[in-house]
């Protein structure tokens, strides 16, 4: 009973000790990165050749977040794409999905981008807010040429505040209307010239696809030191719908990227059901009228009340005669195309005995007909 605790003392201190130690070297810096939620991207090896593939793993990335995976030259990790993505091996990239604690690992092919190296690695979110990381990566046997200067004779404009769209759809938009936004940001003049009349180039790119750019100019002008407020238009194709992103580019370097949900334009679908519906109901009541117009018609008798009698007078038959009946209802029902007095004679009419007599009326019983 004495020997327990002497055994068990030492055996719990080292257990103590091994917890409090020996997990504390690997997991203190997993614990910051997690702590500083910065996206990070390491690939297998910093060289290959053409056919080859790196293995390209990250961390701290969004959970369920759809990344695109580039090779792209004339690119830097501190001047990001020159280029933009046009610069980049493009058919030859990968998507990849990061998991629930946003990391991933995908095989990239090594492919040669179109631009000479100085060559990355870019990986960037496809969808949602916008984030990326360039690694430096050397394809073998491929030209490499400085990058190109920055443009200073202009000044050098950076962006100061976060970018925005202004701006919503109307019913036209809603029926297929071309969208448009306004992209709205402030940039400030680092440089020791005066920026006069800035021409930028404003790009849209529809889910991975390279940015298509246009030129926009704005009139005005920013001191070296100063800032001012740009705003500059922004027009998609009609019809267009999904997830974009606008890029501002000034001097050949990207300056901000925007990304931009457009809806659906559900207008047109239900114009087309509409459509589909409205169709073949008036070429159903066109065919119906044209039926109606083209068959032959049957002209039938307007039928007589059966025993209806004719006033007495001078008639045909003299003057104690009558007018001959109308045609039976029932020879007019089976004979509909004759008119009355014209039906043929049939056997029951030939059969039935024929008086030209005058009828008197019927009188009621105990009276006598008065002289």
């Amino acid at each position: 009973m004495n020997g327990r605790p002497r055994t068990a003392a030492p055996v719990l201190l080292l257990l103590l000790l091994s917890l409090l130690l020996f997990p504390a070297s690997p997991l203190a810096p997993a614990g910051s990165a997690a702590a500083a939620g910065k996206p990070a991207v390491t690939l297998s090896g910093a060289e290959a050749g053409t056919g080859a593939s790196v293995t390209v793993s990250g961390s701290g990335w969004r959970p369920r977040t759809l990344l695109m995976l580039l090779i792209c030259g004339r690119a830097s990790p501190a001047r990001g794409l020159t280029g933009g993505t046009n610069s980049c091996a493009n058919a030859d990239g990968r998507a990849v999905t990061t998991d629930a604690q946003g990391r991933f690992t995908r095989a990239l092919p090594v492919s040669e981008p179109p631009d000479p190296c100085p060559c990355v690695v870019h990986v960037a979110t496809a969808t949602g807010a916008r984030a990326q990381v360039d690694v430096v990566f050397r394809v073998a046997g491929h030209p490499v040429e400085p990058l190109p200067a920055a443009s200073s004779a202009g000044g050098r404009l950076a962006v100061l505040t976060d970018t925005r769209l202004d701006g919503s759809g109307g019913l036209l938009t809603w029926f297929g209307a071309p969208p448009a936004r306004t992209l709205v940001l402030t940039v400030g003049n680092l440089g020791t010239t005066t920026v006069k009349d800035p021409v930028f180039q404003v790009g849209t790119a529809h889910g991975v696809f390279a940015p298509q750019w246009d030129e926009r100019q704005w009139r005005g002008t920013i001191p070296p030191g100063g800032k001012a407020r740009v705003k500059l238009p922004v027009e998609l194709s009609a019809g267009a719908h999904g997830d974009y992103t606008v890029s501002l580019k000034y001097g050949g370097r990207v300056l901000a990227e925007q990304p931009w949900d457009v809806g659906r334009p559900w207008g047109v679908t239900l114009f087309w059901i509409l459509l589909c519906l409205v169709v073949p109901a008036a070429v159903f009541r066109i065919g119906m009228a044209v039926v109606d117009r083209v068959r032959p018609r049957n002209r039938r008798a307007r039928p007589t009340r059966r025993g209806r009698r004719t006033r007495k007078g001078p008639g045909p038959d003299g003057p104690g005669g009558r007018e001959p009946s109308a045609v039976p209802a029932s020879t007019s029902a089976i004979l509909p195309w004759f008119t009355p007095g014209t039906a043929p004679v049939t056997a029951d009419r030939l059969s039935a005995p024929h008086d030209d007599r005058p009828t008197s009326p019927r009188l009621p019983a105990g009276r006598e007909p008065s002289e």
